[in-house]
């Protein structure tokens, strides 16, 4: 087991420089104060169980029960995809029930042949129907969600909530009533994208943007998850009205608020320094859009208007600022190289679409997107030397 390493670029120090004889005769550490050179660096290997949002781990499958650790927190929502094949997405939450999950990618009930336990710095999976087969590879992102389960009765039906309002996301499970209705999501703030879906039937995925229909009535029209379609407007999803601070409302269409039906929804709202929900205008150039964030992104998802599928990015599958792989939250699609198709940009300040293709940078189409940033104070991939 390693307690920290130094890495000291171009300088020789003596072992004394980091460590001392104890009372007993034994070798103990001391904290190193002196310089690191030019290229050297400090990985002190700190466990960090603090609330910190979001972040992405890979792992490859072995077939059977499977430890994924260095999430940097206990997840509440793990969203799994398999990189080097074709197969489904898989969503888990711990609200409702870690033995069950739902597919992005398609209309499906609830799947009951799951198995995904959470843990302090990860999860534990185990029988599963095609999340983590031997030898493929995958990618888990996480979600904080808050400590712990609250019975909520702001809305016209009471709702259970995991809600981190620091963070400004939620999960919220309720029963439906086949009626128009309004539901409470345990926020600060209005959520300003909100994914739904029926768990007992198969319907599709409905999603709230603040921004759909440029922001002008956007309670009237949605997105859907599971297909590359465009904004549509009528289908009765949010009973044409804005989420506010306390509830967001609900249609009686039966993908929204099926009678008897479990319902979940997840919710988010933008949070200064960590997660940024908005739309660019696309230019049809190499030199694409600047979106500004106010963060350095982990993990982008944006979607075209019009017909065109969710395109995902993370910089733990493309650790660069250049990121040309990604995987579609819409299809089974394997991860893709898109190169100059969907190539963007990762920088201290948001992120720059470096791609001309239509399915991220049309000439003047509006693409709606959510981003945020991975919180962790310690990483394999983050140098702490300063």
């Amino acid at each position: 087991y390693l307690g920290e390493v130094n890495f000291i670029d171009g300088l020789a120090k003596a072992p004394a420089d980091f460590g001392e004889t104890g009372d007993y005769g034994e070798w103990k550490p001391i904290e190193y104060s002196g310089s690191y050179g030019t290229n050297g660096f400090y990985l002190p290997f700190k466990q960090d169980y603090t609330v910190e949002g979001f972040s992405t781990v890979i792992y490859t499958g072995n077939g059977g029960t499977q430890y994924i650790g260095g999430t940097g927190f206990q997840p509440d929502f793990t969203w799994i995809k398999k990189r080097n094949g074709s197969d489904n997405h898989a969503l888990y939450n711990s609200l409702t029930s870690t033995s069950n999950y739902l597919r992005s990618n398609t209309t499906d009930s609830e799947r009951t042949n799951g198995q995904l336990s959470f843990k302090t710095d990860g999860f534990l999976l185990s029988n599963g129907d095609g999340s983590w087969n031997a030898s493929n590879t995958y990618v888990a992102w996480n979600w904080d969600m808050g400590g712990s389960n609250a019975s909520n009765t702001t809305g016209s039906i009471n709702s259970t909530v995991r809600a981190n309002p620091s963070y400004g996301q939620s999960v919220v499970s309720w029963t439906g009533t086949g009626a128009n209705a309004t539901i409470g999501h345990g926020l600060s703030s209005a959520p300003e994208l909100i994914l739904l879906k029926n768990r007992d039937e198969a319907q599709n995925w409905g999603v709230f943007h603040k921004d759909l229909n440029d922001g002008t009535n956007a309670g009237q029209y949605n997105l859907y998850l599971n297909i590359a379609n465009g904004e549509a407007s009528g289908e009765g999803f949010w009973n044409n009205t804005i989420p506010a601070s306390d509830v967001f409302s609900v249609g009686s269409v039966t993908g929204a608020n099926g009678n008897a039906d479990k319902m979940i929804a997840y919710c988010f709202h933008s949070v200064s320094g960590y997660s940024s929900i908005g739309s660019y205008t696309g230019n049809a150039s190499t030199t694409g859009p600047s979106v500004t964030t106010g963060f350095r992104p982990a993990f982008v998802i944006a979607k075209k208007e019009t017909t065109g599928s969710w395109f995902m990015y993370d910089n733990t599958r493309s650790p660069t600022n250049t990121i040309e792989t990604a995987l579609m939250a819409d299809n089974t699609g394997s991860e893709s190289y898109v190169g100059t198709t969907g190539k963007i940009n990762f920088n201290d300040n948001g992120f720059q679409i470096k791609a001309s293709n239509g399915d991220v940078n049309a000439n003047n189409v509006k693409y709606r997107y959510m981003a945020f940033a991975d919180k962790r104070e310690y990483a394999y991939w983050l140098d702490q030397s300063g």
